[in-house]
Order: structure tokens, then sequence, then C-alpha cells
């Protein structure tokens, strides 16, 4: 039997213990000031050195984009193409770059197209990563990719700016399923991150299978006040 939405995403209450302990977490990271993303900073990850600008994701302080660059060591292959959705500092789009031979990083934030774009040429890397601004697939109309990436807001709402876009959206999860299949190449596959977190996730996994996706666990990490996991997705003929 096909496991719903809600119980594939992890638990939806971490329990009480783990629940204030995450409390406990924020708290502490508020007072330190590790929230306050309206600055630059300069972070390592995996090695790789990544220029965060104000009102762009910080990918090492939420964890998730870290998480995901993480993970793309053990799915990409040499000579791929690959797109990056909602690429915010790029960093998804850059470890990418290292095994691909081609990578389109887009994002609906300005100042993210600008943090990507620098952090390709900071790494060496902007000979095989392209930066794009637009929403969704907009920028790619017409091409298609071996690889597409996203990791979606979490949280319906209509954003408030281009840097809300990143944490919310009424119809992401919607326009994302419907535009899939015309952007994968044959033998095409999407990795998509979801979290226990937030009210938005489940949506995508609906989403999805209503239009003909299969969807699998590729990567899953579990931290104090969430579950995050790496969903592989692909056109159901070819799961």
């Amino acid at each position: 039997m096909r496991e719903n939405a809600r119980a594939l995403l992890g638990p939806a209450s971490p329990g009480p213990t783990r629940w204030l302990l995450g409390k406990l977490l924020e708290s502490y990271l508020r007072l330190t000031r590790l929230r306050d993303y309206d600055a630059y900073r300069l972070e390592h990850v995996h090695g790789m050195s990544i220029l965060v600008l104000p009102t762009v994701a910080n990918p090492k302080l939420l964890r998730t984009g870290a998480f995901f660059a993480q993970c793309l060591a053990a799915q990409l292959a040499t000579g791929r193409n690959v797109l990056d959705m909602g690429t915010g500092t790029g960093v998804c789009a850059l470890f990418a770059a290292r095994h691909a031979s081609r990578v389109i990083a887009v994002d609906i934030n300005r100042a993210a197209v600008r943090c990507a774009g620098i952090n390709a040429a900071l790494n060496h890397l902007e000979h095989r990563v392209e930066v794009r601004h637009g929403d969704l697939f907009g920028p790619v109309s017409g091409e298609r990719f071996d690889l597409v990436l996203f990791n979606p807001p979490f949280l319906k709402g209509a954003p408030r700016d281009e840097r809300d876009a990143a944490w919310r959206s009424n119809d992401v999860a919607m326009r994302f399923a419907a535009g899939l299949g015309a952007h994968l190449a044959p033998g095409g596959a999407a990795l998509l991150l979801l979290s226990s977190f937030g009210n938005a996730c489940e949506s995508f996994i609906d989403e999805l299978r209503s239009r003909g996706f299969s969807i699998s666990v590729f990567a899953r990490r579990r931290y104090v006040n969430e579950t995050v996991t790496v969903f592989r997705v692909t056109p159901r003929e070819e799961a």
C-alpha cells in the first residue's frame, strides 16, 4: 500500500523532549544572532567557500542547503545537464558542477542570482554554472535536463517579497509538478528536498503523484526539531 504524504515526510511532531530541545536551540540561535541573515557572511560547506549576501538563505545555518549538497555525489555522473531551481547561494549548483558538464541555476530573488554568480567565480566554476533570474521553469523554457534539483518553500502563503519567496508560496507545488515532465530528458530525474516542518511539503508529494510521478526516499536526516528528506522523483514508467 502506498504511504501517504505525511507519513512519507516523517513525524509531524518531534515529541515533547525533541520539541523542547528544538525550542532551546532556536532561542540560542536568536541570542547569538545566527538567525540574522541580513549580513554578509562567508561560510565553508563541505570544503567549499560560500559567500552569503543579505536576503539570501544561508545553506549552513538553515542546514537544508548543506545537507542537500552533501547528497549530490551519490547521484551525479560526469557529463550530465543539471538544473538547480531556487539556487540561493548556488551551493547545490556548485557541488553539481564538480561532476556535471553544465549547470543552470535559477532563482526568483535577484540578490540570490548575484550571490550564486559570485560563488561560481569564487570557486572557479563559472565556466560550468550559468545563473538566470526567474520563477521556476520560466528561465529554461524548452530545455531539458538529466537532473533537476529543488529545495522549495515549505510554507503556504503569499510571499511578501523576493526574499520571502524562498519560504512560502500558494502554488509552487502545483506549478513545479505541472512543469517537471516537460523539462526532464529521457531517463532524467529530480531530487526534491522536503521537511516534516511546514504545511506545504505534503502538497508536493500529492501533486507529483497525481501527475504520474514515482517518489522514493533518496536520503534522510533527522534533526532535533524536524526530519529532512531528499526524494528522488521520476516518471512512473522510468521508476
